[in-house]
């Protein structure tokens, strides 16, 4: 079978699973949730076979065109950067498949459920594959409502149809950016196809502009929640725990880097200086708020913001330097490359995190407050051993994935950006530490509430996940491990940067090991209170509001927004509406009905009136007055 039919069956299987599943196994929960594993298995057969085949292709079919000089095509472009995010798709993807078979047991909206999963399946990999703006910005905008179905799967729940709505509307803000940057460019290139794109920026770099990429940035901002528009992702945290380790950990939130990645070429200095601070900012505003978090998942949230902002922080690194591979394949960065490498390995070490706390939440009644647990060390030793691993991934120790990954990044910012090195050299350090505090509050000391005592181990369905993200986040860093395959984007070297050696090593682990214990410290989790809420109430209270900008959203949405579009609507509706279209058009009937019926009075004097008005007006025309 040929590769491009071959990523056709790949694209249309998830869709035609949820389709199945939504049309005719609503209520056979068993039997959904099954074929979905078993359509997410061949999905992976399917794309590992495309992975390491060896295979890259492109392939595109007429769609549909709009006069002569508009034409849509459906098709993909799958290279080294498509198939590196492919592979994290297919890894993470079918993990999750598998633990939420353990997970949403008894769930009443299981189906619905799995159906979901299908569906993102089928969007994110049309976002992978597309080959062209149009085609991806449709995939993107699926994965979007993908995000708002699964979001709101407890839609009983006021919190998660809020949750829902906050994550719809503020990627629609930031989804309007990206529109409009797409339009922009094919004003200016007269083409969609990204590789047309690439050879004509290219032989003509000063077609592009700084607006053109920060307009395409507004869409990373929104799916990738970067500041201003973040807000959204840690309320998200409200869907199943599943969900929250595919779409809002690991890969939706992470297609905004690969989108970045896709369209490097298009992004001038000036916007690559936008994106490197709004990334660096970013990651230490949410390494910083994480402190101010009692909630398992929204630690984890947070984690996850910090670490997205370290990708966008690369992105901006680099320059334009790529080199143009073989086959059509589009121009790898050096920012680009780091991002990417640190989304694989984050990828494994956050789906883990998050997965670990599905595990847990599992056997603890879904009770989220991490000072009301305690003491699982003893009573979970699996996720307790998975969950050090993810950690020690995520903190950066030496020689596990999110190490060389790191150190990739902050080796790049240390050649080009001093000040961003140090800002993001200190979020290293910040992550160490909240994620310290999470680690051993939840795990050691005594059990602080009746569900944390009773915890047992899950069953195999949602162990066995966490056993192979474990390797993964503890080999996921080598070059190895990814064979001859992403040249360019995975280094051979391990780090990827000349900085590997004692300092990094060392610094690696008085990064990892000395934030936890600081927490040990600070957090002393025989106590089991929050010493920072104790010690530094104000400062606690302004990080669990997340520095009060939700607040501020808020005011503006109440005091400003709602006013302005309430009197706006009601001027429509009295003067447009009510007035103009309504009572205009009466009022314009009623007037041709009285000069209608003034024709018919059966006066003598009025005819001879009309008779005289007539012929002078068709005397006016003959003569050419009028």
């Amino acid at each position: 079978m040929e590769a491009a039919t071959l990523s056709q069956i790949l694209l249309l299987l998830p869709l035609a699973t949820a389709g199945i599943i939504a049309c005719f196994l609503r209520r056979l929960h068993r039997v959904a949730s099954l074929l979905s594993v078993i359509s997410g298995a061949v999905f992976s057969i399917l794309g590992l076979w495309l992975i390491y085949g060896g295979a890259r292709f492109t392939w595109a079919h007429a769609w549909f065109s709009l006069g002569e000089g508009l034409s849509f095509e459906v098709g993909a472009n799958f290279d080294d950067l498509a198939a590196l995010m492919l592979l994290v798709l297919i890894v993470v993807g079918f993990l999750v498949q598998v633990f939420s078979l353990g997970y949403m047991k008894g769930d009443p909206g299981k189906a619905r459920f799995f159906a979901g999963l299908s569906f993102f399946m089928f969007s994110m990999s049309g976002i992978i594959l597309a080959d062209n703006l149009v085609l991806l910005f449709i995939f993107w905008e699926l994965v979007g409502f993908s995000s708002y179905m699964l979001i709101n799967h407890y839609y009983d729940r006021p919190s998660a149809v809020s949750a829902s709505k906050k994550a719809f509307v503020v990627n629609r803000v930031g989804d309007f950016g990206l529109l409009l940057g797409i339009l922009y460019i094919y004003g200016q290139f007269g083409t969609f196809d990204l590789v047309e794109l690439e050879a004509i920026a290219g032989a003509r770099p000063g077609m592009i502009s700084t607006s053109m990429g920060l307009l395409l940035f507004c869409g990373v901002l929104g799916k990738s929640a970067q500041m201003p528009l973040h807000v959204w992702l840690p309320d998200a945290m409200e869907g199943p725990t599943p969900i929250s380790a595919l779409i809002h950990a690991a890969t939706m939130v992470a297609a905004g880097i690969y989108f970045t990645a896709r369209v490097h070429f298009l992004m001038t200095s000036g916007a690559l200086q936008v994106i490197l601070w709004v990334g660096t900012i970013t990651a230490v505003f949410a390494a910083l708020v994480a402190f101010g978090q009692k909630d398992i998942k929204k630690i984890l949230a947070f984690s996850t913001l910090s670490q997205l902002g370290y990708m966008v922080a690369a992105l901006g690194l680099g320059g334009q330097d790529g080199t143009r591979g073989e086959g059509g394949q589009l121009a790898v960065t050096a920012g680009a490359a780091a991002a990417m490498f640190h989304l694989t390995t984050h990828g494994f070490g956050k789906a883990l995190l998050f997965l670990n706390a599905g595990s847990i939440l599992h056997a603890c009644g879904h009770g989220r407050d991490i000072f009301q647990l305690g003491g699982l060390s003893s009573r979970m030793k699996l996720t307790f051993a998975t969950f050090t691993l993810g950690l020690l991934a995520m903190g950066g120790f030496p020689f596990l994935s999110g190490f060389f990954s790191k150190d990739a990044i902050l080796h790049l910012a240390k050649e080009e950006n001093f000040p961003v090195y140090i800002i993001l050299l200190v979020t290293a350090a910040l992550t160490g530490l909240y994620l310290g505090r999470l680690y051993l509050v939840t795990f050691f000391g005594k059990p602080r509430s009746h569900q944390a005592e009773s915890a047992e181990e899950t069953g195999l369905s949602m162990t066995v996940p966490l056993l192979v993200l474990g390797v993964l986040s503890a080999i996921g860093g080598y070059g190895w491990f990814f064979g001859d395959f992403f040249e360019g984007i995975i280094p051979r070297q391990p780090t990827g940067g000349s900085s590997f050696g004692t300092y990094t090593i060392v610094s690696g682990s008085l990064l990892s090991l000395g934030g936890i214990l600081i927490a040990w410290w600070v957090w002393n989790p025989q106590r089991g209170t929050d010493a920072l809420e104790a010690k530094l109430p104000g400062l606690f209270r302004a990080l669990a509001a997340r520095l009060y900008i939700d607040d501020a959203y808020d005011w503006y949405v109440k005091k400003v927004q709602d006013p302005f579009s309430q009197g706006l609507s009601f001027l429509l509706d009295r003067l447009l509406i009510h007035g103009l279209m309504v009572r205009g058009v009466a009022g314009i009937v009623g007037l041709l009905g009285i000069l209608g019926r003034s024709l018919h009075l059966g006066s003598i004097h009025a005819y001879v009136y009309w008779f005289a008005a007539g012929a002078l007006i068709l005397g006016a025309i003959a003569f050419g007055i009028l």
